[in-house]
């Protein structure tokens, strides 16, 4: 089969590869129909994910049709559609049990590699280096997805791949960044949101689905501006406005009541000359760089929250620890326990609530276009936000 494959830092190649085959009783392997570049698998050509291995598999926003099942999986049958979680979970440990999906203590074959960083295993990952587990991902024709008793949701008749496909991924992830802002309708809030890729949008529409009164979105990017102020969110461009102050002056000097950081490891940027200085020398390390993370830590009211969904993945610059502690903010991040969001974020796509193929700017049938779409993604040309392919060639 054809997938795509890090080779090297920068270098993403498509080639042909083995098949994938059952190797446990709760396997299924699927026929991929739809899958998609994530904003975390540039941090992954860019080199900034230890332990990856030339010839892996990327990519773990996947969906297709199930064509094996293993001999104890009787949770899917062969013509199943399902969506892929890209979490891998056992369904059985206590953090599973406990709704933590993605701290699951089971599914990482390389766990105790991963302890020796983290203090503990955490759940596997499908396509994100092997201090996950190694597991090939789905940006190829076919997948192996192990534990498929326990996390794929079966796909109904009637939507689309485009509509559901990002239930793998960035639609639990902004939601469940925006979930963990405390939102009602009732509590009228504020919530300023840094970076406007997939995940920021897709926390931007969860904000309100909750019932935000406001939603103010941060990025430098024309197109994802524009694509968030048609979700109905006030903006404010970086490159030309100083992040603070504006907020200051949005909010009428009370600031927003939670803040979303939705940018991650490779986040530029900065508005003092300090943190210029910094962003400069950080930007040729491989060290990551948490400028979103303080900006958001600044612009945050006091006994407000920060969210954050933006990936990480070691040793970080330095954080505005102290502001973080003085204003009595409130911190939550973690990967996303995916499983949890699937069938509610399910039934209000088909309630008509939201379309998640918004996003979607370039779509290929072609995993061979997958190394030049992947530089334009991390480029920003073409006005790319969101890439998804057809492997089985055409599109849903």
């Amino acid at each position: 089969m054809k997938a795509l494959t890090w080779q090297k830092k920068g270098k993403i190649t498509c080639e042909s590869v083995p098949d994938p085959v059952i190797m446990d009783g709760h396997d299924a392997i699927i026929k991929v129909t739809a899958c998609a570049i994530c904003g975390s698998d540039l941090h992954l050509m860019d080199g900034m994910m230890p332990t990856m291995q030339c010839g892996d598999i990327l990519g773990h926003e996947t969906m297709g049709e199930v064509v094996e099942v293993g001999r104890d999986n009787t949770r899917l049958t062969v013509g199943d559609r399902v969506v892929v979680p890209f979490t891998i979970s056992c369904g059985a440990c206590r953090q599973c049990k406990w709704g933590n999906w993605s701290c699951c203590e089971r599914t990482n074959p390389n766990g105790r590699q991963q302890a020796e960083t983290f203090g503990y295993p955490l759940a596997g990952l499908f396509g994100y280096s092997h201090v996950t587990g190694g597991f090939p991902g789905g940006q190829a024709e076919y997948l192996r997805v192990p534990h498929a008793d326990v996390g794929p949701i079966i796909v109904p008749e009637g939507l689309s791949d485009d509509q559901v496909l990002f239930l793998s991924d960035i639609f639990p992830t902004g939601y469940q960044a925006a979930e963990q802002c405390d939102i009602t309708p009732e509590a009228e809030k504020t919530i300023a949101i840094w970076g406007c890729g997939p995940v920021g949008q897709m926390a931007i529409r969860s904000c309100f689905l909750l019932g935000a009164k406001r939603v103010i979105a941060i990025d430098q990017v024309p197109e994802r501006l524009a694509m968030a102020q048609a979700a109905g969110a006030e903006t404010i461009d970086f490159s030309t406005e100083n992040i603070q102050e504006t907020l200051v002056a949005m909010t009428h000097g009370l600031g927003p009541d939670a803040v979303i950081e939705a940018v991650g490891m490779e986040a530029h940027g900065a508005d003092t000359m300090m943190q210029k200085v910094g962003s400069a020398l950080l930007s040729v390390t491989t060290l990551e760089r948490p400028f979103a993370l303080n900006q958001a830590i600044l612009g945050c009211r006091p006994g407000g929250i920060v969210s954050m969904p933006g990936v990480y993945a070691g040793a970080l610059g330095p954080v505005m620890i102290g502001l973080l502690m003085n204003k009595g903010l409130t911190l939550r991040t973690g990967q996303t326990n995916a499983q949890k969001y699937l069938q509610p974020l399910l039934e209000r796509i088909q309630n008509g609530e939201i379309d998640p193929s918004f996003v979607i700017s370039h779509r290929s049938a072609n995993l061979e276009e997958g190394p030049a779409l992947y530089e334009k993604f991390r480029d920003k040309k073409d006005d790319c936000i969101k890439v998804v392919f057809y492997p089985h060639g055409g599109s849903q």
